[in-house]
């Protein structure tokens, strides 16, 4: 009988878990698949039935009268990743139509830029007849109000000019205070102009005389200035619409007659109320033609 212990086993090793050091590639052989995946699906949206599009680009350029332009490659076949495109005009392309000839192109351009010139002519014309009737109802109130005269008129490019003189009927010399006749003129002549839509600018005109040394003005930009926004307040005491007026200066810059005039010392001291036209560029450049026509055939 044996006394001694039974051999022992022998106790399993561990070892240590081998670690996998190339995963990383299936993930890179994913991505390269779907890369090229994009690319196949990029490359086949490429390809242009070219048959079609020259149908297509033929009816869109009969369509809207114009060529068609489209992006092509550089390359020889057309993709649109070998390279950056650059811009063709397809009608070079497309066959002209041997029906239309040159003289009827330009025959054409010339009908479409008379019925414009006409377009603008009546509108123009339009524009004349309202700045006129605004003239006559302003003439006919100063004279309703005893002031026949105490205004000029003249319709330019920008509309109804209405002068009014500022010496001894708006204010006194070198002064920005309304006289009791300026205040009566414009009294007289708001209600024409509250009835308009048009836009009015006021505008304050002084003379070549510089203004007296010390005195309250250092310039005569001050004294047009001053004046000019002294008419736009009491316009709108009267009722015409602030958002409607806007006060502008010029000084002795835009005389209305040559200093060596007679009368320059008392026309080119003013102020000006301007009815604006409403009427497009193109036709308000035509309208100091159709005054200078129409006074020409006033007697």
């Amino acid at each position: 009988m044996s006394t001694g212990h039974g051999r022992r086993r022998k106790k399993h090793e561990e070892h240590e878990e081998h670690e996998n050091h190339e995963r990383w590639l299936v993930s890179g052989f994913d991505m390269m698949t779907l890369l090229f995946v994009l690319f196949v699906v990029l490359f086949a949206m490429s390809k242009v039935d070219e048959a079609k599009f020259a149908a297509l680009a033929q009816g869109m350029s009969e369509a809207f009268g114009t060529p068609v332009s489209v992006m092509t490659s550089v390359t020889p076949e057309g993709s649109p990743l070998d390279g950056l495109p650059g811009a063709i005009d397809i009608a070079s392309a497309i066959p002209p139509d041997p029906t239309v000839t040159d003289a009827e192109v330009d025959k054409a351009a010339a009908a479409a830029a008379a019925e414009r010139a006409k377009n603008i002519a009546a509108e123009a014309a339009a524009a004349y007849d309202e700045l006129a009737a605004a003239r006559d109802a302003i003439d006919a109130a100063l004279a309703a109000a005893g002031y026949d005269g105490a205004a000029q008129f003249e319709i330019d490019e920008r509309g109804l000019v209405v002068h009014i003189v500022a010496d001894e009927v708006l204010f006194d010399a070198e002064q920005a205070v309304l006289r009791p006749e300026g205040g009566a003129i414009l009294d007289a002549v708001a209600p024409t102009l509250l009835a308009l839509p048009n836009q009015l600018a006021v505008e304050g005109h002084a003379n070549h005389l510089p203004v007296t040394a010390g005195g309250p003005w250092p310039s005569n930009w001050e004294l047009s200035a001053f004046r000019a926004t002294t008419v736009v307040r009491y316009l709108a005491g009267d009722g015409v619409p602030q958002n409607r007026m806007s006060a502008d200066a010029y000084s002795s810059t835009r005389p209305l007659v040559p200093e060596t005039d007679p009368s320059a010392i008392t026309v080119n001291r003013r102020v000006d109320i301007v009815v604006l036209s409403t009427a497009s560029a193109e036709a308000n450049a035509l309208l100091p033609g159709i005054d200078a026509t129409k006074q020409e055939a006033t007697p």
